[in-house]
């Protein structure tokens, strides 16, 4: 961030005790921290933890996990709820956190959820264009390679192993 958001004057770095070197805007007398967008991802499945859905976005043929950006005013998990709802028709019956990732290309931070849905019955929305329910391991192959979403999907598979949901 280079210019201040409240008056649009150049910031200068400045010092701030216990936090480090922070943006400073000289005419507001304000520390302005990083601005960042938040979004939330979820791996949609079944009760059983047998059946994934993963989704393919905006014309490109690789499989991804369900995700999208947060409202003001709302919290990460009724965005959740309300992502799976809008873009694959399906109610979520429970919805548990799992991690946070920052993604630099879209200057994200990535709230993780899993999402255990009511039904398999997919109703996509415009903003689908593919998608497909697949077993715990045919997901881990169909996901994209080198993805944050393939990094999430690792760590649901070690807590479905362990037990842990």
């Amino acid at each position: 961030m280079k210019y201040c958001i409240e008056c649009g004057s150049k910031l200068e770095l400045k010092v701030l005790e216990h936090e480090g070197i922070i943006p400073y805007c000289p005419t507001c007398g304000q520390y302005r921290f990083e601005i960042f967008n938040t979004a939330v991802s979820m791996i949609v499945t079944t009760k059983s933890f047998d059946k994934v859905l993963l989704i393919e976005q905006y014309g490109k043929k690789r499989y991804i996990l369900v995700a999208g950006y947060i409202n003001k005013s709302e919290n990460a998990e009724d965005a959740a709820k309300r992502e799976i709802m809008e873009e694959v028709g399906l109610k979520v019956e429970k919805l548990y956190f799992q991690k946070t990732e920052y993604y630099a290309p879209s200057n994200t931070l990535m709230i993780n959820f899993i999402a255990i849905v009511e039904d398999t019955l997919v109703t996509p929305n415009f903003e689908i264009d593919d998608y497909a329910w697949f077993s715990k391991e045919e997901a881990r192959d169909k996901i994209a390679k080198g993805s944050l979403a393939e990094q999430f999907y690792a760590l649901f598979l070690k807590r479905v192993e362990h037990h842990e949901l």
